[in-house]
């Protein structure tokens, strides 16, 4: 039988679990002020993700638009901080 570090386990646990999305789109939700800078930060008022999609919420229409024209450097920036290439689409509500 192999040995395995805590790490190992715990990312080999998140890969087949559920809970891997919660987590990732909580460390987004953490980083995303650093993602994406302090305006848009305080404008967007929800983040989640399904499947390899990023849902980003906002109210304010400039930012809507905004947002959609920066959505390849959005999912660049995204699976940047998240150390893989998670996100392949964003979709702006």
């Amino acid at each position: 039988m192999s040995e395995y570090s805590m790490a190992d386990a715990m990312k080999q646990f998140l890969n087949q679990s559920r809970l891997k999305g919660y987590i990732q789109a909580f460390q987004i939700e953490e980083a995303w002020e650093k993602i994406m800078g302090k305006t848009i930060a305080k404008y967007t008022e929800k983040i989640q993700i399904h499947g390899h999609t990023l849902y980003i919420n906002t109210t304010v229409a400039p930012l809507k638009q905004e947002l959609s024209y920066q959505k390849e450097k959005i999912i660049q920036r995204v699976n940047e901080a998240l150390g893989e290439k998670v996100i392949k689409e964003v979709v702006i509500k």
